[in-house]
């Protein structure tokens, strides 16, 4: 079925991680790793369970991103451990967790070609809106090598309503202006949808598990399987 094309939009916001560039992939390398290491004290289904229960108990302190997560693996394999966690699996539990903070943040395929496309229409203000660690974020989009397309990063401790009616007074426009493109339905295009905003969901194959939501039709909502795709909407 041919998708129908979206008008008067104005401002074109992209999710970064798993959106612009590969992340849950990087998530689940340290995390196999992290469960390998702790191995004798339960099974990988067992320490993967507990570490997202510590995590999703940790998120409406310490937020989103590697260093919250780091901390959460710390936590963890204390607790999973009873205290028998050795200096050497400490070191080794924290050095996995630095190293998701220079993950690689390669374009995915399409990305590079539709934002220059996108650019060279000159009709819309795009911008980079995603969640997390605004160092962390930030430093993904200089490794991606993105920045020249974008107007702004803006990193939010959560992706609110709330947050995106103040992404649309940032650029001085209404969110019936806004198309939000992400590959999270819950976190990038349900509340934009609920506000009257437009959205383009495009699924990655990956997914993290306090990401997963139901996904719902909406007339405003048009969903790609390819990020190349958004070229036939805009």
């Amino acid at each position: 079925m041919q998708l129908q094309p979206l008008h008067n939009i104005k401002l074109v916001a992209f999710d970064a991680d798993d959106t612009l560039w590969d992340c849950q992939g990087h998530f689940n390398s340290v995390e196999k790793a992290y469960c390998e290491l702790l191995s004798s004290f339960g099974s990988h289904d067992e320490i993967s369970s507990r570490l997202f229960s510590v995590e999703s108990a940790n998120m409406p302190l310490l937020g989103y991103g590697s260093k919250a997560f780091t901390l959460s693996m710390v936590e963890n394999a204390v607790r999973i451990s009873g205290g028998k966690l050795s200096h050497e699996q400490l070191l080794k539990i924290i050095s996995l967790g630095k190293s998701l903070l220079r993950l690689p943040a390669t374009p995915l395929p399409g990305v590079v070609n539709t934002l220059r496309q996108l650019r060279e229409l000159q009709c819309y203000s795009m911008v980079v809106f995603t969640k997390g660690d605004n160092l962390e974020q930030e430093n993904k989009l200089v490794r991606s090598g993105l920045s020249e397309f974008f107007k702004d990063v803006i990193v939010v401790s959560d992706k609110t309503k709330h947050e995106y009616t103040r992404l649309c007074d940032m650029f001085d426009t209404d969110i019936n202006h806004l198309c939000m493109v992400g590959n999270s339905f819950k976190s990038d295009i349900a509340p934009v949808l609920q506000l009257g905003g437009y959205g383009v969901y495009v699924p990655y194959k990956l997914m993290w598990k306090h990401e997963e939501g139901k996904v719902f039709g909406h007339p405003h909502l048009r969903e790609v399987s390819h990020i190349g795709q958004i070229m036939n909407l805009l």
